[in-house]
């Protein structure tokens, strides 16, 4: 029997203390993320620089002692990997070249997937080397449906006009870009467990935006197609899949993708995941990290609001996002106390 939290809570046994990591717990709100920060030139060169991805990936084990280290990456080295132009710009995010149409997709490879971001696979084989016997180490990738609104809209949307336009007037090739996506996603995610990875999770941060009839075509198919090859790959690799806001949608994800586990996000009442989720699989969730960025009295009510309706099942406590840049440290470790009920 594996003696590491988080897989102990995917197995679905259930701790007296919860296993317990953030989103994006390695990042702006840690001094020593911000000092190697300022030494990596652009943020997709820190992503793939091996040697300071896995520092900033360790970072959060050394100060918190979390039970998982989640692979410092983006959701959109998946594109990246495929030929799409991307870079940072400050103050705006992620801007790509637009995948508009069918044209477009000739520029898209997903054979080149892990000659252009294989330096990832490097990052996973350090950090799994250097962590605590008992820390797990999470792998990730984002979703197809969320990565693909960042390649059709060029960044950064609100409505997500372009790539719903798409999807609805030209299903077959809005398809075709969904089959390109899942294949470069596959190879991606079987670089990192093949290079470490413990357990993998898939973040489709915007699957609440979707009718039900797109939410299967761009949500719920893909998911299961990447699952099964992972499976086929990796048969007892866990996989954790978000697809946040989703709502009663939630259901149909988890009865058809075979995914492991799912992350809830801060607005579905906990209680409802509990009888309609934890019944069935592990749930992760799903403390609103402005809560985390209040501290005080409000958090310790949210805390203990989560662990009363969620703790006595298989359960990982996290955020329902992820953790925001002005978070206070001290926040983090009012947090870590309360659930490690030190």
């Amino acid at each position: 029997m594996t003696e590491k939290p988080i897989l102990k809570a995917l197995a679905g046994q259930v701790s007296d203390v919860p296993p317990i990591w953030l989103m994006r717990q390695a990042g702006r709100y840690l001094p020593e993320y911000r000092e190697v920060r300022k030494q990596a030139g652009s943020f997709v060169d820190l992503c793939l620089n091996p040697e300071m991805a896995a520092e900033v990936t360790l970072q959060p084990i050394r100060r918190f002692e979390m039970d998982g280290a989640i692979l410092f990456s983006d959701i959109l080295i998946v594109p990246y990997g495929l030929g799409q132009p991307l870079k940072f710009v400050e103050g705006r995010g992620p801007v790509l070249e637009p995948v508009r149409d069918r044209a477009a997709l000739s520029s898209l490879d997903p054979s080149a997937v892990s000659n252009r971001v294989g330096n990832v696979y490097e990052t996973v084989s350090r950090v799994r080397e250097a962590l605590p016997a008992e820390t797990t180490l999470i792998g990730f990738s984002g979703s197809p449906w969320t990565v693909i609104t960042y390649m059709v809209e060029g960044g950064s949307s609100k409505d997500y006009a372009a790539t719903k336009q798409w999807a609805y007037s030209d299903p077959e090739g809005f398809q075709e870009l969904i089959d390109i996506v899942v294949e470069g996603t596959i190879i991606y995610l079987l670089g990192q467990a093949k290079a470490g990875a413990e357990v993998l999770k898939l973040f489709d941060s915007w699957a609440g935006v979707l009718s039900p009839r797109l939410f299967r075509m761009a949500v719920i198919e893909p998911t299961k197609k990447i699952v099964s090859a992972v499976k086929t790959a990796y048969p007892d690799l866990p996989v954790i899949g978000f697809p946040r806001a989703a709502g009663a949608n939630y259901l149909d994800y988890i009865a058809e993708t075979g995914v492991d586990a799912v992350a809830v996000d801060t607005a579905m009442p906990i209680r409802w995941a509990v009888e309609n989720i934890q019944t069935r699989m592990p749930i992760q969730g799903n403390l609103d990290p402005i809560a985390l960025l209040s501290g005080g009295k409000g958090l310790d009510e949210e805390v203990k609001s989560i662990l009363d309706a969620a703790a006595s099942g298989p359960f990982i406590f996290n955020l329902g996002h992820g953790i925001l840049p002005t978070t206070p440290i001290a926040h983090v470790e009012q947090l870590l106390r309360q659930v490690r009920r030190k």
